[in-house]
């Protein structure tokens, strides 16, 4: 993940123009139809939290009014932007991401519709791109969080030309010198660059001349410095790199767009993270970033102690590639946190904008960073007299774009139940029965009763149904090799031993899940020595990519082992429980980081469409 290779700074904008026809309408001895078109036909781009005003023109009725949706929503979303019922659009936060198809998390637009008051079949629509102001071009001193790179990052295959880039993260102080914070693969292409290469911005790949993949227009702000060697430093490994400023070229106070915490019009003023060197990462810690691609995004930590392989390419999209082994990752709830570009963004917490991790690497559902504590001190960095690097910043705020009406997706995401095979759900209902009296036993236990498992969406569990707020008394993890499920409430409608039906109408009295909990030192210290003992097998099996410590869905509270496995692989069964530690199953695309591996489209001279692969190279060919 997250650098992006490709020539051109805008997506493709595929306009959707409709007039859908309604009933017909008679009047006057004949019959006209009702139709609905939206003004502007070709918005502008839009950027971050930004507006646009749409008008709609209804023909064929008396009544003009319309119901204004942005992708079928009336009103719209926080993730997709919001309408009013005059039509002025906001803009989301961060920019809407989707699947490629192949597993990968990628920009897309979204889709305005006026649908008539008086015909519901009548509608007319638009598509909108969402442009973070971080692809922009600057004067002056450079705020962070904004597209860079080097000014070496691109190869030529013949008549096609790739370039790369990726976010410019942060700004660092080392024996008086600033240097900005990125990425390895961003700032010295995997390894292959050279101390002292230029550093710009914008990115080759948002070069503001269309068409070309030259630095004219850009401004050298940097000079590559140091790197960790991706391939031969030592472990922990790191991806990331240090750039000695231009002086005056960059925001000496080290401000990074949008994580600011007072907002001008409605978008989020620049700011800068906590001086200093920043939090260790937990479990559930709300978190930001400000990146190239998707600019302000916000969720929460899924899973710290993450140990995992990465995949590169040296170079721009053209070299050999090459494996890396992460021991101790930190991994970010959701693929729409970031997407191709954003490596090297500069990972805060929400509340006190300290810097967490430095984002490098993802999969179609999470994004991977290395902890900020690790980059700070990996030897690579140290200078004169060992002097570790510090962030330049201010004091400790809250990044307020996390908190908008429009920001992006929050940390705080609620599940819903899988469907489980009849099979699967007998078999979790005969080993319930075989143990009811005893299961029943527990105080604070009203019902058991069966359904499907939050830590293995895929598996059955036997679920308790107990009384919110006492304690716990050896409810097991697992019975007879079936997950438990405890489901909190204060006085629920049944008692005993339940069907499949039955539970599932009982559930729904109860609050949903979460995707992620917090979890206690005590917890996390408990997983970290099963983590230890296990770590080496679990990551020799068959569709495991990563193992790391999160939190139990089916028992709030309790620490889970995260198994990272490789969606279409196929992998052994996973146990419920490894030495009284639950386990916790995460299927997806491979994790990787900015390598080319997209098939070259011919363009002849036209911007070529984000080829949406984390991490791959969108070409243009030149006749």
């Amino acid at each position: 993940m997250r650098r992006t290779n490709i020539l051109s700074i805008s997506f493709v904008i595929t306009l959707t123009l409709s007039a859908c026809s309604g009933l017909p309408k008679t009047g006057g001895g004949g019959t006209q139809q009702v139709s609905v078109t939206v003004a502007p036909s070709t918005p502008p781009p839009v950027n971050n939290f930004a507006t646009q005003q749409f008008t709609a023109t209804v023909t064929g009725t008396a009544n003009t009014a319309v119901t204004w949706q942005v992708n079928t929503v009336a009103g719209g979303s926080q993730t997709t932007g919001f309408i009013s019922s005059a039509g002025l659009f906001v803009a989301p936060g961060g920019v809407p991401t989707k699947s490629d198809g192949s597993g990968n998390s990628v920009p897309t637009t979204v889709m305005v519709t006026a649908v008539s008051q008086a015909s519901a079949t009548a509608s007319g629509s638009v598509t909108v791109t969402i442009v973070p102001q971080n692809q922009n071009v600057q004067s002056g001193a450079i705020k962070l969080g904004s597209s860079g790179g080097n000014a070496k990052d691109s190869s030529t295959n013949g008549t096609t030309i790739t370039c790369c880039g990726g976010t410019l993260g942060s700004l660092l102080t080392r024996n008086g010198a600033q240097f900005i914070l990125s990425n390895n693969h961003v700032f010295a292409g995997s390894d292959s660059a050279l101390a002292g290469d230029p550093i710009i911005q914008p990115g080759l790949i948002d070069n503001p001349k269309p068409n070309t993949c030259t630095t004219t227009g850009t401004t050298t702000v940097a000079n590559l410095t140091q790197f960790f060697n991706l391939e031969t430093g030592p472990t922990p490994k790191v991806d990331a790199a240090i750039a000695q400023v231009v002086n005056g070229t960059v925001d000496p106070g080290g401000n990074i767009l949008y994580l600011g915490s007072t907002a001008t019009n409605g978008i989020p003023d620049p700011g800068p993270p906590n001086a200093g060197s920043g939090v260790a990462a937990t479990v559930n810690m709300a978190v930001a970033k400000s990146g190239r691609t998707t600019g302000l995004t916000c969720s929460s930590v899924l899973a710290t102690n993450t140990a995992t392989s990465v995949q590169y390419q040296k170079g721009c999209g053209t070299g050999a590639t090459f494996s890396v082994s992460y021991t101790n990752l930190v991994d970010i709830l959701g693929g729409n946190f970031s997407a191709e570009g954003d490596s090297g963004s500069l990972i805060v917490t929400q509340n006190t904008a300290d810097p967490v991790a430095l984002l490098f690497a993802g999969s179609d559902l999470d994004t991977v960073a290395n902890p900020i504590s690790a980059v700070l001190n990996s030897g690579a960095f140290l200078g004169a007299g060992n002097a570790v690097p510090t962030f330049v910043g201010g004091a400790a705020h809250q990044v307020i774009g996390c908190t908008l009406p429009v920001k992006p997706a929050g940390a705080v995401q609620t599940l819903a139940a899988s469907a489980v095979a009849s099979e699967v759900l007998q078999k979790a209902t005969a080993a319930r029965d075989a143990h009811a009296p005893e299961l029943l036993s527990h105080t604070e236990v009203q019902a058991v009763g069966v359904g499907a498992s939050f830590d293995n969406p895929a598996e059955a569990a036997i679920l308790f149904f107990v009384t919110k707020g006492q304690p716990r008394i050896n409810i097991p993890a697992q019975v007879d090799g079936i997950r438990t499920r405890i489901i909190e409430g204060d006085l629920f409608a049944s008692r005993g031993a339940l069907s499949a039906q039955e539970s599932a109408a009982l559930e729904k009295s109860a609050a949903p899940p979460q995707l992620v909990y917090s979890i206690s030192d005590a917890e996390v210290a408990r997983a970290k020595v099963v983590r230890t003992a296990h770590l080496e097998e679990l990551l020799k099996r068959a569709g495991v990519q990563g193992v790391g410590i999160t939190s139990s869905v089916d028992s709030p509270g309790e620490a889970a082992l995260m198994i990272f496995l490789i969606r279409g692989v196929a992998h052994d069964a996973i146990p419920p429980v490894i030495d009284g530690l639950r386990t916790r199953v995460r299927e997806s695309s491979r994790f990787r980081a900015g390598f080319g591996d997209a098939v070259p489209h011919r363009a002849c001279s036209l911007p070529v469409r984000n080829s949406a692969k984390i991490g791959s190279a969108a070409t243009l060919s030149k006749h």
